[in-house]
């Protein structure tokens, strides 16, 4: 019974959408700059609620044009500027309909001046490219770990699961050492 509760209690977290990585990874050090951003989610990305943001060195945005979903995946082109750490911040909404945000940080070693200029972005359904990563990144894309930031959401899943059949084990085995009653 108190499995069944404390599973049926995280069913709604279940629904919450959740980054699971990146290209750039999280936290990577480039010295050449990517010409597109890439983050990957655990489910479907709704164009209309899909909200990404690139900014650089001295806040200046560096990502122009639209990005691009393709399932539970949303890329956007990159603008390079200085070299320093770059933000992609991200909202997107989960099944449920609750927003999650978060950011991804990587840092460029080398840079050129950076471009004022660039635009705000808007999500788009169109489907994104085949290989996103392909163009100038400092490792191939096999070599660039994932970034895994769902902020301890799935562990936290895991723990909470693992104490619930812990519990139910211990309840069980000290109703079993119980001693019977005697007619």
């Amino acid at each position: 019974m108190a499995l069944g509760m404390s599973l049926w209690s995280a069913a709604p977290a279940a629904a919450h959408n959740s980054l699971t990585g990146s290209v750039p990874a999280d936290g990577a050090r480039l010295a050449e700059a990517p010409t597109r951003i890439e983050l990957r989610f655990l489910a479907r990305l709704d164009p209309n609620t899909t909200k990404i943001t690139v900014t650089g060195p001295d806040n200046v945005p560096a990502s122009r044009g639209t990005p691009t979903i393709n399932g539970s995946r949303v890329s956007v082109p990159f603008v390079p500027g200085g070299a320093g750490l770059y933000i992609v911040e991200y909202e997107v909404a989960s099944a449920d309909g609750h927003p999650i945000d978060g950011e991804v940080r990587f840092t460029m070693t080398t840079g050129t001046p950076a471009d004022p200029s660039p635009s705000p972005v808007a999500a788009s359904p169109t489907p994104a490219p085949a290989d996103p990563t392909a163009a100038g990144s400092s490792a191939p894309p096999a070599a660039q770990p994932a970034a895994d930031t769902d902020n301890g959401t799935s562990a936290w899943f895991w723990g909470v699961g693992a104490l619930t059949v812990l519990a139910a084990l211990v309840a069980v085995l000290l109703l079993r050492r119980r001693p019977r009653p005697t007619d």
